[in-house]
This record gives structure tokens, C-alpha cells and sequence, in this order.
């Protein structure tokens, strides 16, 4: 018999799954595994030893008490009251075994519990409430039968059997009497408990050898794979010559071995790009250093052309005229090739100076005439150690970078803190669009691939940033959430004890 409650209930929210890793994963499997080994081998076998404890017990009840009942032939009353049922319940009972027999509304008095009987057992049998009526209608049909049942907490066997009357011409009929037997089962239950007992310590014992096999196999799974991950973390660190060790021949051994091909493969087109790219800087270093000598010859020459272009005719002066603005162009391109190989080379250096930060910006667009077409909102006595020249150089190229390719109003705005000074150079155009954002610094790089040729030799802005972090500062370009471009130069007030 059983009986089962339930209730209703608001379930929380279901979190998200925790990421395990490799090891509780591994370790997880090996467990549930074994789990559901050890349950299924103990399961079974208790299963089978339970039935085989409980059916051997039932079927020596069953033979004790059928024995019992032939003893008592012939009966000799059809009709027996109390006393001669109490001697009937008396002959099939035992020392292990209560008994009461019933006929209609009478039952056998109480007896003396047998001696082997658990304390409280006999109360169970002498009350006929104890017999499962099923059991009784079954017993009443002629039939002998059986049934555990569980009564005020104790597992117990009755076994009910009917008295039959023989007749002269040998037919039998039912008497009307009924004898019933109750035999503990509480010995059996124990056993069962024991067998219980021992099927969960060998699920213990099983778990903890299966833990202890998943550990010894992760570790050997885990090893070479942490060993992979510290070799990636190097690899990707810029460590080209990292490698692992390779031991046996399993799928691990190939993965270590398709790693190390991989890098030595990785490190030798790295180092080829880097000395492409060594190359490269060194070419573009000498050939501008080259093109000083003759460049100066040109521009005497285009400045004594621009001083006639006036004087000759229109076809001769236009192309006077152009010819000193190329030739222009070519020097401060020429002039920006060598001032990127500098800082390519690593030996570009500061020139420091305690300035004035506010009068540096005002002779920045006084010298280059743009003091009426640019707006200043400067602090005063705003002053650092600063590279004069190089920070001339940074502001020109903002302020001429949004002039050209902004529209006014632009402004020039500086603040100062304790530790950094802040320009912003802002202009009110449709700004930067989101791809060039990225690139803006890139060497070379034009927004528009359509626009061939510019005003600019597309390093003015990579010089700038070059420029900011010589001076252990920065240089960014973000869109004003109302229009426009705004590039901030942050520098400290010192490069040389500033904040890094």
C-alpha cells in the first residue's frame, strides 16, 4: 500500500546553463555513467534477491501451513464454536506463525504469541480487521491464498486457507471455516535492507573508483590541451618560435604535431612580411633622402619661374605656375616620406620646452593665416612641456584637415586638468563616415577612392598621431552627435614624468 500528495507551485525563473568546463564535463560523464551502471547491475540483483527471499519464505509458509491443515482431518464438528476453533487456529499455528480460524461471525479466542513472533506481531493476526478482504472472499471461494500487507508499520504474510468436507462419494464441499496464518516478515525486510545497503555502498565504492579513473583520464587528456592553449596564447602574443612537445601517437600527438607545423609555417611568413616590410621603409627612406638634393635645385628653379610666371605668356606663365605648385607638393610629400621613416626608424626625439599651450595654438593659424576663419575657445595659462615644432605640426594638419575637407564654423578648443591638456579641433561638415572612422590614420588612406589626387600627401594625419603618442599622448577621431567631425589630442603635461 502507498499513498502520494501534490501540490501546486510557481516555478522560478530557469537560469542560464553554467558553461562547464572540459574537466567537469569529463568528469560529469565518467560519473553519470557509472551511476547508471552500478544502479542498473544492483538494481537488478536486489530486485531478483528481494523476489527470491520473499518467494522462498511465502512458499514455506504455505507448505507449513498446508501441512498443519491435513492434520486435522477429519473435523469433528461441521458446525465448531469458539473452543474447537481455538484448537484448529491452536494445531495450524507455530512458534514463528499466529493463527486464527473464523467460521461466519465467530473467530478462535486469543492465544499466547509464539515465541518467535516480533513484539506486537500477534495483535496483527488476532484481529481479523488485519485480513484484506479480497483476501477472504478468495479463501471463502475455496481457494487457498496469500498476500503481504503492511499493518500499524510491519510487513507481514497472511496466508488464508478453507476447511473442505469430504463427502461418501468422495465430492468435497466447502465447511464454512476459514484458517488464516500471519508470519512476520520483518527478518526478511532486514535482509533486504542489508541487500539494500550493500547495492548502494558498491554504487559508492564504483562512483568513487569511476572519479578517481576520470581524473587520471583527464589529466592525460587535459595536459596537452592546456599545453595547446598556452602555446595559442604565445603564438597569438607574437611568439613565433613556440612550440609543443609531442609525445605518443594518438589524435592528441597529430593535433601537437599539425600546431607546430602551423607555427613554424606562421613564423617563417611573418618574418618574410617583416623583412618585406624592412624593405619597404628602407627604400622609401633612401629614396627620399635621395630626392632632396635634386628637389632643392627644382625649387630655385620653380621660384624663379613663379616670379616670371607673370611676364610670359598665358600658356607659358599657366604651366610656370604649375610646375612651382608640383614641384610644391613633391617637397612636403617628399618631406613627410622622411619624417614617417623617422619615426619607422625609432629615431625620432623630442624637443622639449616649457610653453605656453594657448599662444602655441594662436602662432599655429596667425603664421598660417587662419586666425579669422577659425574659432578659439582657449584656457588660459594652460602650460606643459611640449615639442614646440612637433605640436605646430599636429595642430596644422587638424585645422587644415577640417578646413579642407569640413565646413565652417571649425573651432579650436583647449582644457586642461592636472594631469592632460586637451585640444579638440571640430568643423560642422557631414563628418566621418563610420567605415573610415577605423582607417582615418591609416598612411595613405582616402576616404573617397573616386578623389585621385588631394591637396595633401595622405600622411598628415598618421604624422599627427606619430606625433601625440612621441609625447606619450593619443590622438582620436569621433562624429559630434549634431554634425560634424571632432579630433581630440590629449598630452600630458609632461612626457617625460606625466601619467602613462
Amino acid at each position: 500500500m502507498g499513498s502520494g500528495t501534490g501540490s501546486g507551485r510557481c516555478e522560478p525563473p530557469v537560469a542560464p546553463r553554467p558553461n562547464l568546463g572540459l574537466r567537469a564535463r569529463l568528469l560529469f560523464a565518467f560519473a553519470l555513467l557509472c551511476v547508471v551502471t552500478a544502479a542498473a547491475v544492483a538494481g537488478g540483483m536486489y530486485v531478483q534477491a528481494r523476489n527470491a527471499i520473499l518467494q522462498r519464505t511465502q512458499d514455506a509458509a504455505v507448505q507449513a501451513m498446508t501441512s498443519h491443515l491435513e492434520a486435522l482431518y477429519p473435523l469433528r464438528s461441521p458446525a465448531p464454536g469458539p473452543a474447537e476453533l481455538g484448537k484448529i487456529a491452536a494445531a495450524v499455528g507455530d512458534r514463528y506463525s499466529s493463527a486464527v480460524a473464523i467460521y461466519h461471525e465467530l473467530h478462535s479466542p486469543v492465544g499466547p504469541p509464539p515465541r518467535h513472533w516480533e513484539p506486537g506481531g500477534n495483535a496483527q493476526i488476532r484481529d481479523p480487521r488485519v485480513i484484506p478482504p479480497g483476501l477472504r472472499q478468495a479463501v471463502a471461494g475455496g481457494d487457498i491464498a496469500w498476500q503481504r500487507v503492511v499493518w500499524q508499520g510491519r510487513p507481514i504474510l497472511i496466508i488464508g486457507a478453507p476447511l473442505l468436507i469430504v463427502e461418501g462419494d468422495r465430492t468435497t464441499r466447502v465447511s464454512g471455516i476459514e484458517v488464516y496464518t500471519a508470519r512476520s516478515l520483518l527478518p526478511e525486510q532486514r535482509s533486504i535492507n542489508k541487500l539494500a545497503a550493500s547495492a548502494w555502498l558498491t554504487g559508492g565504492a564504483a562512483l568513487a573508483f569511476a572519479v578517481v579513473l576520470a581524473l587520471l583520464a583527464t589529466r592525460g587528456v587535459l595536459r596537452p590541451v592546456r599545453e595547446l592553449g598556452r602555446a595559442a596564447r604565445l603564438l597569438g602574443k607574437g611568439e613565433m618560435r613556440t612550440r609543443i612537445a609531442v609525445r605518443g601517437t594518438d589524435e592528441l600527438a597529430d593535433v601537437a604535431r599539425t600546431f607546430n607545423n602551423t607555427a613554424a609555417e606562421l613564423e617563417r611568413h611573418v618574418k618574410q612580411l617583416r623583412e618585406m616590410e624592412a624593405d619597404a621603409r628602407r627604400f622609401v627612406a633612401d629614396v627620399s633622402h635621395e630626392l632632396r638634393t635634386p628637389l632643392a635645385a627644382l625649387t630655385a628653379v620653380a621660384d624663379v619661374l613663379d616670379e616670371e610666371a607673370a611676364r610670359l605668356p598665358e600658356p607659358a606663365g599657366r604651366a610656370a605656375r604649375l610646375v612651382s605648385q608640383e614641384t610644391l607638393n613633391l617637397t612636403g610629400l617628399v618631406n613627410d616620406l622622411i619624417e614617417i621613416s623617422r619615426f619607422d626608424s625609432g629615431v625620432a626625439a623630442l624637443a622639449l620646452n616649457e610653453i605656453d599651450v594657448a599662444e602655441l595654438v594662436r602662432a599655429t593659424l596667425r603664421v598660417r593665416g587662419w586666425s579669422e576663419q577659425v574659432r578659439t575657445e582657449l584656457a588660459a595659462t594652460v602650460t606643459a612641456r611640449l615639442d614646440p615644432r612637433r605640436m605646430d605640426v599636429i595642430l596644422a594638419n587638424l585645422v587644415g584637415n577640417a578646413l579642407r575637407h569640413g565646413e565652417p564654423p571649425v573651432s579650436v578648443r583647449l582644457s586642461a586638468d592636472p594631469h592632460w591638456i586637451t585640444v579638440e579641433v571640430r568643423d560642422h561638415g557631414p563628418g566621418l563616415d563610420e567605415a573610415v572612422l577605423p582607417h582615418v590614420f591609416d598612411r595613405f588612406y582616402k576616404a573617397n577612392a573616386a578623389r585621385a589626387r588631394s591637396e595633401g600627401s595622405g600622411l598628415g594625419l598618421a604624422i599627427a598621431r606619430e606625433n601625440a603618442r612621441l609625447h606619450r599622448g593619443d590622438l582620436t577621431a569621433t562624429n559630434a552627435p549634431d554634425g560634424g567631425a571632432i579630433f581630440t589630442l590629449r598630452l600630458p603635461h609632461d612626457p617625460d614624468g606625466g601619467p602613462e
